[in-house]
């Protein structure tokens, strides 16, 4: 039986979204996700999230935090334990990991923080202006202003205006 979903057709009949198929299509193959460590991601408001990982028995410096072109990646490695005869039963996991998460356009790290064995790790989306919506006015005249031939004084005084505001 074929687990993978095939998205040709999809591919077929949209324009621009290549990055986002490939995106799923890599998730799909790379799926051997072991639930460890469990996590949580929040909305906290629209434009800010906040991942929280809990990783009991690490210490912050056993934890490494990089984000790099739309990826969050955090890894946890315990030094080498010499007190393995000590133990009688050890439930808490302790094995290295590597968690991934793929961050949208403009997400961004604001910090991270550890709380009682949770890792706590802000992010936020920051549109840039140039990409935000913008309203474009149109120019052309009005149909009272083409009857007076004074249209083209009628045009310099609007941008004039739009220049100094």
């Amino acid at each position: 039986m074929r687990t993978n979903f095939d998205f040709t057709p999809y591919r077929r009949s949209t324009v621009g979204f290549d990055r986002l198929f490939d995106l799923l299509e890599a998730t799909a193959r790379t799926e051997t996700d072991d639930g460890y460590p469990p996590f949580d991601i929040e909305r906290e408001s629209e434009d800010s999230y906040r991942i929280t990982l809990a990783v009991a028995g690490f210490s912050p410096d056993d934890i490494e935090i990089v984000a790099q072109n739309n990826q969050l990646t955090v890894s946890g490695r315990k030094p080498d334990d010499r007190d393995e005869g000590r133990f009688v039963h050890r439930g808490i996991a302790t094995r290295a990991f590597e968690r991934r998460f793929q961050l949208a356009d403009f997400v961004q790290v604001q910090g991270a923080s550890f709380d009682n064995g949770l890792l706590r790790i802000a992010l936020k989306r920051e549109v840039p202006e140039a990409m935000k919506p913008r309203r474009i006015e149109i120019a052309g005249t009005a149909a009272n202003d083409r009857n007076t031939g004074d249209t083209a004084v009628r045009i310099e005084e609007h941008q004039a205006e739009r220049s100094a505001a």
